[in-house]
């Protein structure tokens, strides 16, 4: 395969990509409107965003097994297509429960994106790119929550909120139908893979084997728990910082999308800039990995409670922007510790069951929670009550690096006993 075709199929799984989180975001963009316009409670709106990150957290694993049996790119195809068709489906919905069911089909479309997507261009470009592409997609999802954010905003105020819904729908419909052309599962595959059956049940059989050495020790559950409780706030503020700048800054829709936009983004460099740190503290010293996940939740604590006592103004905006930039940069240490903490031969599968603990006990409840509360104490109320979370994820944190040392131990020792004998040990 050519380097230009590999960085072709590279760009179109960026912008398909973006198309997924631009989807997915546009809705807290045009927040104002559909509570003016339908009467809808916070909690109503928050469970309008909360359903799509449920959705993908339920389905990654499935629908990316589904995705190596059938096809990626023939996946890939039909997840774009879905969320798209989707995303149109909300721009023309009546009513709260019609807007619900067209989300709820966006997070099913989403579903195998993230996991499948990415493993597409590893597929096809050397090993020792594969940190740096990893984090390019990491960056492309906020940067696409950016551009859902402020080009959902700008579109709502100029021509009203179906026309955000349409643009994004109707922008990932033509991103899909190029990938169609250009991308060809023929050109990606291997040569000689098998065609048969045989391999579908040898995988089944070895995710029966490893499946409990996902939850076998007491460090890998924390670091799934601590990453998903501290992703609980970063799902919040992305849900509801446009509503807060609207009702709290009285911004216009684009001009409240536009600064939650740049706060967004914030916390996507906060991911990657955790992940950096995380790197270079523990190159002599893995236990180190988990003091940056600590120092993120509790710096996260601190200057996000300071953040919504403090009054408008530049003081607030300043301590919120440290705060955003903690509150996930616990995302990269833990992804790190995962990958330390379970067989090299179940990565992808420890990596699904990292994004499921993320979505469920994160992405999903945060705006959801985050709006109940609203309704029962205000915007403002519900936002100093949301980094108490980071307590909890703390001691998760805290209690994976008690045990972390003494399961690297136990998992090396497994993996040695599991290796087999040099064939001049096997008695004849």
């Amino acid at each position: 395969m050519s380097k230009g075709y590999a960085w072709t199929v590279f760009a179109l799984g960026f912008g398909l990509l973006l198309s997924d989180y631009m989807s997915r975001q546009v809705l807290n963009a045009v927040f104002p409107m559909l509570k003016a316009e339908w009467l809808l409670s916070d909690a109503a709106l928050g469970s309008l965003s909360g359903i799509v990150p449920l959705a993908v957290g339920v389905l990654t694993f499935p629908m990316s097994l589904m995705a190596d049996r059938w096809g990626r790119v023939r996946s890939l195809l039909l997840a774009a297509t879905m969320w798209s068709l989707a995303t149109l489906g909300c721009a023309v919905s009546a009513s709260y429960g019609e807007m619900f069911v067209g989300r709820l089909f966006v997070g099913i479309g989403e579903a195998a994106y993230g996991s499948v997507g990415i493993a597409v261009v590893l597929s096809i470009f050397p090993v020792t790119l594969r940190a740096t592409l990893s984090g390019a997609f990491i960056a492309g999802g906020a940067f696409g929550s950016v551009l859902g954010v402020v080009v959902g905003g700008a579109v709502a105020q100029a021509a009203g909120w179906r026309w955000a819904f349409a643009v994004m729908g109707i922008f990932g419909l033509v991103l899909a139908a190029v990938y169609a052309v250009v991308v060809k599962e023929s050109r990606l595959a291997p040569r000689g893979r098998s065609s048969d059956g045989e391999d579908g049940a040898e995988a089944r059989d070895r995710l029966r084997t490893h499946l409990p050495r996902l939850f076998s020790s007491v460090s890998v559950i924390s670091a799934y728990v601590g990453s998903g409780l501290q992703l609980f706030i970063a799902g919040a503020l992305l849900s509801w910082l446009p509503s807060f700048f609207n009702r709290y800054y009285h911004m216009a829709p684009a001009e409240a999308g536009g600064a939650a936009g740049g706060f967004a983004m914030i916390i996507g460099l906060g991911m990657i800039f955790g992940g950096v740190a995380s790197d270079r503290i523990s190159s002599t010293a893995p236990i180190r990995k988990w003091a940056v996940a600590v120092g993120c939740s509790i710096g996260a604590l601190l200057l996000l409670t300071l953040t919504f006592q403090l009054p408008t103004g530049p003081a607030q905006l300043l301590a919120l922007a440290v705060g955003c930039l903690l509150s996930a940069g616990s995302a990269g240490p833990a992804a790190a510790m995962v990958a330390n903490l379970t067989p090299a031969s179940i990565a992808a599968t420890a990596f699904a069951t990292l994004t499921l603990a993320n979505s469920l006990l994160g992405l999903a409840p945060g705006p959801a929670i985050t709006g109940a509360l609203a309704d029962r104490f205000g915007l403002l109320g519900a936002l100093r009550i949301v980094p108490l979370v980071a307590v909890v994820a703390t001691l998760a944190f805290l209690v994976g690096r008690h045990w972390y040392e003494r399961d690297l131990l136990r998992i090396a020792d497994l993996t040695t006993k599991a290796e087999p004998k040099h064939t001049s040990e096997i008695p004849s």
